[in-house]
């Protein structure tokens, strides 16, 4: 898939692991809904901080793209909820791990509340 990942100086730089826009060509789409982190084995919430969370988090993604034929080179654009923007630089830094060159356009907001009790959740678009 040509991916063109998409940067001009007329509008403000990422300040994280993202990028201001992806350009790809038409191809078959994959909307992944928004993964929380559940452990698929148990149907409970991973126990410990954000960093645990959101590593379970990208583990419940990257298993969703491996199963349309996908990997993470293929998202174009992901959303990342947080009850607490104040862990913002921690999901980033795990983040960051699946998207080491050229990450997909993306847009984080603070929600006042998640499913199950959870810190973060994050969905993703991939074209293949």
């Amino acid at each position: 898939m040509a991916r063109e990942v998409i940067q001009t100086d007329g509008a403000p730089a990422a300040i994280g692991p993202y990028s201001q826009a992806v350009s790809v060509p038409a191809g078959r789409m994959v909307f992944l809904s928004g993964q929380i982190p559940l452990d698929p084995k148990t149907g409970q919430i991973v126990e410990g901080d954000i960093t645990a969370q959101t590593e379970r988090v990208m583990k419940n993604l990257e298993a969703v793209l491996a199963k349309s034929g996908a990997t993470f080179a293929n998202v174009v654009r992901c959303g990342i909820f947080l009850t607490d923007l104040n862990d913002f630089g921690k999901v980033n830094e795990v983040y960051a791990k699946s998207f080491p060159s050229n990450p997909p356009a993306r847009a984080t907001v603070q929600v006042s509340a998640l499913p199950r009790g959870s810190k973060v959740e994050i969905d993703a678009i991939a074209v293949i």
